[in-house]
């Protein structure tokens, strides 16, 4: 009997590779809309990912897990590409789930306010040279 076709999956960081699994059977992740799995054979598509918990199932490892920041899934064919600012493996769930919430969640949280602060002394800096123009 013939094996089935399995997918190929890489998971990216802007530094470099951070894993690259073969024969995976099946891919679940975290979009902004909600989980979804992914099969061999599912259409492409391409999600946009929100911090969370990647599993993936292939034969050496069985079931395995990948905390992932936000970031996005790109599937074609028999590849799958995850792109995102930061992976941590474990096999414990709640020690990812941890890792989640601590430094992915709340470093966005932490960068969400310093973009927010650069915001508004930028719109102070405009204001001032607007008044500079006029004096």
């Amino acid at each position: 009997m013939p094996q089935p076709e399995l997918m190929n999956l890489k998971v990216l960081l802007p530094f470099g590779v951070y894993a690259e699994k073969t024969d995976v059977s099946r891919i679940v992740v975290e979009a902004r809309q909600g989980s979804f799995g992914i099969l061999p054979h599912r259409l492409d598509c391409a999600a946009g990912l929100v911090p969370g918990i990647l599993v993936y199932e292939n034969d050496e490892e069985g079931e395995a897990y990948i905390a992932v920041d936000e970031g996005i899934m790109v599937k074609t064919g028999f590849d799958v590409t995850v792109s995102v600012r930061k992976a941590i493996a474990g096999k414990e769930l709640s020690v990812l789930r941890e890792a989640v919430e601590n430094e992915f969640l709340n470093l966005n949280e932490q960068e969400a306010g310093v973009r927010s602060t650069m915001a508004k002394l930028e719109t102070g800096l405009m204001r001032k040279l607007a008044e500079l123009r006029h004096d």
